[in-house]
């Protein structure tokens, strides 16, 4: 299920492709010393992963050598979305070239390595679980000409031909902002495109890899839906980072200026002792309030909610119920 082998977070390993790698993506650095700000309050409990739906998700994932953001950042909702039958199948390995204090993926160099058979099996996947909505996602490719556009593309190609009923997500890298190669994965057909801005502005440079940036990911956002304007946009936000209310409304109003549909926003968690640590927990209320902010913004949905990530039982984003949180 994972390509991670279990060193200890922080640690250089050496990946199934033969390429060096740091376990959870950062090392042991200043924040290592630092704690959160409090316990995890009583609403971020989460259930262990059990069950045979769940089991089913993990055999399948595990036979077609397939990676998912589900486990190589540690979502909290692997139990609930397995169970249910859907998972966020997380493609071009699991080794991302950059490394975002807030992510657990671990990050090095692939070398201009890939799996000429993911496609394949990727769509073998989704077959058998019967999805009709599917969510693909991958690690930052910086070592490829492209940035991983192509053999993107190539996967949901894949998934329409064996399965051509199926609506596909992508929550793609920013390809460092190349329209053309964002183009290349929009051409190949979606229902939605996402890409995450992750916090507020005034935060992004300590929070996100030096190569990624705010403006970068809205210009793409932008682009996004002026060159495919019958797919649907998205992007996301984590709060606890430190950002204040009037950031948060700032970065919606950035985001609806660049057409954007749809919004997520989460609490942060820490990965590992290595990673930013959670500068306060957002409650419930507050939640609520942010996803009324947005809404009365004109996004099409905004999805809010303490366990709430980016492809969070992604199919049911449009139902107008905030999942039922």
């Amino acid at each position: 299920m994972s390509s991670q082998p279990h060193v200890p977070d922080g640690s250089k390993f050496i990946s199934p492709q033969g390429t060096r790698a740091i376990k959870s993506g950062i090392k042991p650095n200043a924040n290592s010393s630092i704690p959160d700000v409090d316990r995890k309050p009583p609403w971020l409990r989460i259930k262990l992963p059990s069950g045979a739906a769940y089991e089913s998700v993990h055999d399948i994932v595990r036979t077609h050598k397939l990676n998912t953001v589900c486990a190589e950042s540690r979502c909290p909702n692997i139990a609930e979305c397995w169970s249910s039958g859907t998972a966020t199948l997380m493609v071009m390995g699991a080794v991302c070239t950059r490394a975002c204090k807030f992510c657990a993926v671990a990050t090095g160099n692939p070398r201009g390595w890939l799996d000429p058979d993911e496609p394949a099996h990727v769509a073998d996947a989704v077959a058998l679980m019967g999805l009709k909505y599917v969510v693909l996602t991958s690690v930052d490719r910086d070592d490829l000409p492209d940035g991983g556009a192509g053999h993107y593309a190539a996967c949901i190609r894949a998934i329409h031909a064996r399965c051509p009923d199926t609506a596909v997500e992508a929550l793609t890298p920013d390809f460092s902002g190349n329209t053309e190669h964002v183009a290349t994965v929009l051409d190949a057909g979606l229902a939605v495109f996402a890409q995450n801005l992750e916090t507020v502005e005034r935060l992004t440079h300590a929070v996100r890899d030096p190569r990624a940036g705010y403006r970068q990911t809205l210009d793409v956002l932008a682009f996004a839906k002026r060159h495919a304007p019958g797919t649907l946009t998205k992007t996301s936000l984590m709060l606890g980072l430190g950002e204040t209310d009037a950031e948060i409304e700032q970065a919606l109003d950035d985001m609806r200026a660049a057409s954007v549909d749809i919004v997520t926003l989460g609490q942060y968690m820490r990965p590992s002792k290595h990673h930013l640590p959670v500068q306060r927990f957002v409650t419930p209320e507050e939640f609520r309030g942010y996803r009324e902010l947005a809404l009365a913004k004109g996004f099409r949905e905004a999805v809010a909610g303490a366990l709430v990530r980016s492809s969070y039982r992604a199919e049911r984003v449009l139902e107008g119920n905030n999942l039922g949180l």
